[in-house]
């Protein structure tokens, strides 16, 4: 069940821009694209190729939603 709550946060904010920290102390930024049951796709902000970073649930430690300008 716990996975299914961040599943649900996660379609909740899709199509806003969101910085995600892993447990590995990586911090990611961009806009949520794609969202399944063990992953979350972002496309990188301020990338003019579109790269996706792919980030499984497991890895997550926190979610802060970027504040449009």
């Amino acid at each position: 069940m716990e996975r299914q709550h961040t599943e649900n946060l996660f379609r909740r904010y899709k199509g806003e821009v969101v910085d995600i920290k892993t447990v590995s102390t990586g911090i990611y930024r961009g806009k949520v694209t794609e969202v399944t049951n063990d992953y979350v796709c972002l496309v990188e902000s301020g990338d003019v190729e579109g790269s996706q970073v792919f980030i499984f649930f497991s890895a997550i430690e926190s979610l802060m939603v970027v504040a449009a300008t």
